[in-house]
Order: C-alpha cells, then structure tokens, then sequence
C-alpha cells in the first residue's frame, strides 16, 4: 500500500453549508443504528424487553414477530419446517426493503457498518489508496455458497459466523468467551478492511449485503443529483462512497439523475460532503426505460470523470 498527498473530504462542506448540514445524513444514520441495538438491549440491561431476539429473527413487544428473509431461505434450503411467525415475520421484512431500499439494511441498521466506515475513514486519514481489488461480483458468489451450504448440510450455515448475529449474543446474551469471539470477528473486518481491501467486507463479501440488494433493487428511496450541473468534480463523494462505481450514472446520465444501482446503500453520505449540494436523498421517480436511458461513463484509472 502507498500513501499519498489528497484532500479528506468533508472540511470544504462544513465550510460552505455548516457542520450539521455537513454531517446530517451520518448523525441520523448512526442515531437510527444505535436506536435498533438499544431496542434488543433494554431487557438485559434495564428488565424491560422491548425486542427479544436478534436481527436474525425477533419479536417486539411481544407480537410483532421479525425474521431475515435470508435465514428463513437457508432454514427452508436446510429442509427445515419454520414456524408461521417466522414465515411472517420474513415476509414484513421484505416488503420493507423491497418498498424502500434492500441495501438501507447495510448502512442504517447493520452495526458492523459502524465498523467499516470507521476503516474507511481510517484509510483516508493515514491516504492509503491502494489494496487488494476484488471483483463485486464475489459477494454473490458467497451468497451462492451460503445457500448451496445450508441445503448440503442442514444448517442454516450463516448465521454460524454472521458476525452481526455473533455480536448480538454477545451484547444480549453472551458469555465472556462468546463476547470474545464476536470482538475477534469484528476486529478482524477493521484490520481486512483497513490492510487488504478497501471495503472489501461489506462491498465484495457480504452475503447479507448481496441479498438485500436484489430484494430492494426497485425500491423506492434513493439518492439523486438535481443539481449535477453545479458539480466541480472535487470527488470528495467518490472518497466517501462505500460503493463508488454507482455514482457516476447520476452525474452524466442523460436521461436520469437518479442513482438506480441496487448497490447503492442510500448511506447520504455523498449528500453530506458535497460542498455544492449537487445530491439529495429521498423518495426516487420511476425508473426510465428505451431511449431516455443512456450509458454512462465510469471513472478511470485515478477516479476521475471521463
């Protein structure tokens, strides 16, 4: 890896817009992870059990049942019998990021996310450019081998080392070897992230991160340029991206400024960092079909708008 000389995105934001409106997409998606932990943390800590369970599968003041579409997938490939409740409690699940947005999941609720951001920043900071490339296209391969696993095995093979999964017993339920082993698990994304690949977790492992994409490919909130035209081409929203590749069709598209990429985790973070306010996060129109939608161009070599 090597280091180099680069503006960090963020101080030419808080100059121009003010450090809220510079860091106002990031306030609330960190308020909003740590409110859906706070959930799953009253009971051990105060004997007041508002969701019982993990991200896994839940139920929340006792009757509203939760369950991730991906572990009833795999109990169901494991030849499992689930019960109804985790049957409906799939089903809320997906018809929320289908509605909204699948990878939401990745960047609002996800803790580990807290984590790779933090590498991220960390790599920014130290100007560590570069690392081992791996393809997009890996994470689903991973998610292949997940299902294909837990259909060969029985086991709902996943959520044996999901390491949200692991860090919820831990804060929840966990013994100190248990609390231990998740530690370990998510010291040893930072360091992958922040040593081998830059964003190399969430963006080219991630099953989960896979899953939820497909599922919520059309959903309905995204981020958008409405005001491309003011673009100075700083790339302060390319350094913060965890998913840099999908911006570019918002900026040169000519028949669409939306970002549509199910890859997008709408995080707001190129929202927050633009000093020209070129993007906005919220409800997207309809996707454009035939002529109106064009190719668009993707960043060469050193990140650059071609």
């Amino acid at each position: 890896m090597s280091a180099v000389t680069r503006r960090l995105p963020g101080p030419a934001a808080v100059q121009a817009k003010g450090w809220f409106a510079a860091h106002r997409w990031l306030i609330a998606r960190r308020t909003a992870q740590a409110g859906f932990l706070a959930l799953f943390l009253t009971g051990p800590l105060f004997g007041v059990w508002i969701t019982r369970g993990t991200l896994a599968t839940s139920e929340t003041l006792g009757v509203l049942p939760l369950t991730d579409p991906l572990v009833l997938l795999q109990s169901l490939l494991a030849g499992h019998v689930p019960e109804t409740a985790a049957i409906v409690g799939a089903l809320i699940v997906f018809a929320a990021y289908a509605l909204l947005r699948g990878r939401l999941y990745c960047s609002w609720v996800c803790p580990v996310n807290v984590v790779t951001d933090a590498a991220a920043a960390t790599r920014r900071r130290l100007g560590l450019r570069e690392g081992t490339a791996l393809g997009r296209r890996l994470r689903f391969l991973v998610l292949a081998a997940v299902l294909l696993a837990s259909a060969f095995t029985g086991v709902i093979v996943w959520e044996v080392v999901n390491p949200v999964t692991l860090l919820h017993r831990a804060l929840v339920f966990g013994s100190l070897a248990a609390s231990g082993l998740a530690w370990s698990v998510v010291a040893a994304i930072f360091l992958f992230d922040l040593a081998v690949a830059p964003r190399g977790w969430c963006g080219h492992l991630c099953p989960v991160g896979a899953f939820y994409g497909q599922v919520g490919r059309f959903g309905r909130v995204a981020v958008s340029a409405p005001n491309r035209a003011a673009c100075d081409h700083c790339m302060d929203c390319y350094q913060v991206c965890p998913e840099p590749h999908v911006i570019t069709p918002a900026l040169k598209d000519a028949g669409s400024d939306v970002i549509h990429s199910p890859d997008c985790t709408a995080c707001g973070r190129c929202v927050d960092v633009c000093p020209q306010t070129v993007f906005a996060l919220g409800i997207r129109p309809p996707r454009p079909t035939g002529a109106a939608r064009t190719a668009a161009p993707a960043p060469n070599a050193q990140g650059d708008l071609t």
